[in-house]
């Protein structure tokens, strides 16, 4: 299409509107595309994030248009860096990422930065010594898991007695958040004096929890208490109490606030979990992408961490 002067009017227009247009890959009508790339959409919190997502671009929609996608389930790394590689061949000009894994994501986000892609890190943060490696900053937008951990392991404690044993429901090992908040777990039950017998992985999902929170109370007939890297796991390991006989006997406590936990904190299945406001949590990525786009901030100068809100929810938590 010619250049007319109205095209070049409209366009100085939209440049002074937002700022954008010198930004990289922007859509015909001058909005930015940004792309949401979640972990697994059978897990609630993310299904929550997604929603989020879509309300503030609704809110919003003058301002950028919105991609969301998800893995199946929580492993399927391949399937996430085919995602965000979709999004750099489908003209994204950032993407807010929740890596399923915080290593092997890596590479794909150093491939879209080379691209002019901004990229901003949720959730699950990337391993710090792979960013260094790339030469890449990602800013990270999201809670202290290790903090929100220890909230949860130390209201745990307090139903508890020193030398009472407990077990650890994992999320997927190799992920940064899965680690940190099985730290915050160990903190809080050594502070207490509690043993903690063994830390498995459920890797994120129901299933997978149920089966080692079975196995574990097998191994250990006198477990006291199972904590879960997240809520998808803990309605696994409520069911195994349960078919274990040891409801009321064997404490659970999750992290995520879920949907389907409620009920379960409100008739003592579940004794506290943690909630990390899932919603707030894409919105708060998007707005700094929105905002390093508007005043073509290079990814380089981004700032390295924005922390977000943890709380400790009970069956007392409005």
């Amino acid at each position: 299409m010619p250049f007319t002067r109205r095209t070049i009017q409209t366009a100085a227009a939209l440049a002074l509107m937002g700022g954008l247009l010198a930004s990289p890959a922007f859509a015909q009508d001058g909005k930015p595309k940004i792309a949401l790339v979640m972990k697994s959409l059978a897990n609630e919190f993310f299904r929550t994030m997604e929603d989020g997502a879509k309300a503030h671009q609704k809110a919003h929609a003058g301002e950028y248009t919105l991609v969301s996608n998800g893995i199946k389930n929580e492993t399927d790394t391949a399937a996430q860096i085919k995602m965000v590689e979709q999004a750099v061949a489908q003209k994204a000009s950032a993407i807010v990422l929740a890596p399923a894994d915080s290593k092997a994501l890596v590479p794909a986000v150093k491939a879209a930065i080379d691209k002019g892609v901004i990229v901003v890190n949720i959730d699950n943060r990337l391993d710090a010594d792979a960013l260094k490696e790339k030469n890449i900053n990602v800013p990270f937008v999201g809670p202290d898991n290790r903090a929100g951990a220890k909230l949860v392991g130390d209201y745990l404690a307090k139903q508890l007695k020193a030398g009472d044993k407990v077990g650890i429901v994992e999320g997927v090992s190799t992920t940064f958040n899965a680690q940190q908040r099985t730290l915050g777990f160990q903190d809080a039950m050594k502070a207490a004096g509690i043993n903690v017998v063994g830390v498995q992985s459920g890797q994120w999902e129901i299933e997978k929890g149920n089966t080692i929170a079975a196995g574990m109370l097998r191994e250990h007939p006198d477990l006291t208490a199972l904590l879960a890297g997240n809520d998808s796991m803990a309605l696994g390991v409520v069911a195994a109490v349960k078919a274990a006989g040891k409801a009321g006997k064997v404490q659970v406590v999750g992290y995520d606030n879920i949907q389907a936990i409620k009920p379960m904190l409100a008739d003592g299945r579940v004794l506290a979990t943690a909630d990390q406001y899932a919603a707030k949590q894409a919105v708060f990525g998007i707005e700094l992408a929105q905002k390093a786009l508007a005043a073509k901030t290079p990814q380089a100068q981004l700032p390295a961490e924005v922390k977000t809100d943890v709380v400790l929810v009970t069956k007392g938590s409005k």
